[in-house]
């Protein structure tokens, strides 16, 4: 049974500091990223990264320079170290993974077949 579970998520001043962790089970995945969803906003893209060693990162421009992604393969876990945080990064965060890696669509939600249930993460002003 395949299992993206996240954690880290809560609630962080302005300027603060979180980490998400993505623990993963049940299937050998190509690619994960990150999403995220704010109230009243569609889902998008925030980060990902292909499962082997070496390959590209990938970040939206709105946390590019305060987010980063990585992964720990003996652990099976995906990482999203967040900081400097801003109100607007106040969203549901889920986790995404897929057997396939596309180059050119690792952005796009329909990229993912598999989905955590998601972390909160409130950012304070």
């Amino acid at each position: 049974q395949v299992q993206l579970v996240e954690s880290g998520g809560g609630l962080v001043q302005a300027g603060g500091s979180l980490r998400l962790s993505c623990a993963a089970s049940g299937r050998t995945f190509s690619v994960m990223g990150w999403f995220r969803q704010a109230p009243g906003k569609e889902r998008e893209f925030v980060a990902a990264m292909p499962t082997w060693s070496g390959g590209n990162l990938y970040y939206a421009d709105s946390v590019k320079g305060r987010f980063i992604i990585s992964r720990d393969n003996a652990k099976n876990t995906l990482y999203l170290q967040m900081n400097s945080l801003k109100p607007e990064d106040t969203a549901v965060y889920y986790c995404a993974a897929d057997l396939v890696y596309r180059t050119r669509a690792y952005s796009s939600q329909t990229n993912y077949g598999f989905w955590g249930q998601g972390t909160q993460v409130t950012v304070s002003s």
